[in-house]
């Protein structure tokens, strides 16, 4: 079966700056490949033949960089957004999407097995399905609780909670895009919100791998240092 993706590479890397005052994000290296080649790498290890990115920002630099995707044995084409249309907005452009597609963030470092993601959500005929991550968040505040007299009756210093957070990692159905309006800043949780607003039911489908999103400096160099160290983990093609 041929397998579509959606690749959201038109943001313009503000939370990485100043590194990305040169180069877009998608286009910084992890090791010695920039992270949106190990991403089309991976796709195309699971079976992906087709990807389309959305480009906006150093469209161009892009562009130039990855051509027609000959050079990694995949079709690759462009859908240009004129203005930031956020994560779920640029689907309105693509024509030509099949019944069932991946979509994902082009700044994301994982081992999650597409193919699997991607084939578990057809079996199952889901509308749209969240590939989901359990991440620890550290408070940079000591966290008061108070009862109503005001009166202290426990603190904790920088707690951590646990929180099943989005990959930026999602499988769709082409139904789903009679939820999007056109040339209208939408992103995922516009969509998530209309949906179950309108009793649909997105799934979510739990990862226990690693995953990273590199958009802040200080995860850029976390995932840096662990591809460096064991890239077989990322690339193994």
């Amino acid at each position: 079966m041929s397998k579509r993706a959606v690749i959201l590479a038109g943001g313009k890397g503000t939370r990485l700056r100043p590194y990305t005052i040169v180069l877009p994000k998608p286009l910084m290296p992890i090791g010695e490949y920039p992270i949106l080649e190990i991403i089309i790498r991976q796709l195309v290890f699971n079976s992906f033949d087709h990807i389309t990115l959305t480009v906006n920002h150093h469209a161009e630099i892009i562009k130039a960089f990855f051509g027609d995707g000959e050079k990694w044995g995949v079709k690759i084409d462009y859908s240009f957004e004129n203005e930031p249309l956020s994560t779920m907005g640029p689907l309105k452009f693509i024509k030509d999407l099949p019944n069932d597609f991946l979509v994902m963030n082009g700044d994301i470092l994982t081992d999650l097995e597409y193919k699997t993601f991607y084939d578990d959500h057809v079996i199952k005929k889901n509308l749209f399905t969240i590939s989901s991550y359990k991440r620890k968040v550290k408070s940079d505040f000591g966290v008061l609780e108070f009862d109503k007299n005001n009166t202290l009756i426990s603190f904790e210093e920088k707690p951590i909670a646990c929180y099943d957070v989005s990959m930026g990692i999602y499988m769709v159905n082409k139904q789903v895009l009679d939820y999007i309006p056109e040339n209208t800043f939408y992103g995922f949780d516009y969509l998530m919100i209309d949906l179950m607003n309108n009793n649909e039911k997105p799934k979510v489908r739990k990862f226990n791998g690693y995953w990273l999103d590199i958009g802040k400096p200080e995860d850029y160099a976390i995932a840096n240092n662990l591809f460096q160290n064991n890239s077989k983990q990322f690339l193994k093609d």
